[in-house]
């Protein structure tokens, strides 16, 4: 029998957590307190920001009629869709960013060759319009869950059937 080896195990150095500094600090709550003061002081603006949104995505929707959903208005209607996405929850409608999460697949975030029926497409603007015109601010909201996942469903199968 011939004589083994000794195993030696070699644990390299760290150089990741040299580079970070250690373990995460704790969460400053002072920092915390103040920049939720500073979001319920503009918070009395978001009626308006959402109004200015809304308008953007409504005037992006017009000019994709006009032109007859050219590529250069469909990306414009993804660009505002896509930026309610992400502001209408801070702004208190997350219905909004939900209806305009399932326009975005339709215009571009993930399935930019499917062609999608124009009356789908509205019928996401005009979603987004009821639920801001009509201050429907909960993701509760029975009719507007009802209408979200209605939206949603369609986009599946539109999807589904496009390979």
């Amino acid at each position: 029998m011939t004589k083994q080896k000794p195993i030696e195990i070699i644990t390299p150095p760290n150089a990741l957590k040299a580079k970070v500094g250690g373990a995460i600090p704790a969460l400053d709550q002072k920092a915390i307190a103040r920049a939720e003061a500073a979001l319920e002081r503009m918070s009395v603006q978001f009626a308006d920001w959402i109004n200015e949104e809304l308008a953007q995505l409504l005037d992006a929707w017009a000019k994709y009629e006009a032109a007859h959903g050219s590529a250069a208005a469909r990306s414009e209607l993804h660009r505002r869709a896509h930026d309610l996405k992400g502001l209408a929850p801070t702004y208190g409608y997350p219905l909004v960013g939900r209806i305009c999460a399932s326009l975005c697949k339709l215009t571009g975030d993930e399935h930019a060759q499917i062609n999608p029926p124009e009356k789908l497409l509205k019928a996401h603007v005009d979603a987004a319009k009821a639920a801001v015109l009509g201050k429907i601010m909960g993701a509760d909201h029975p009719v507007g869950i009802a209408l979200a996942v209605e939206l949603e469903t369609q986009v599946k199968t539109l999807i589904a059937s496009n390979g």
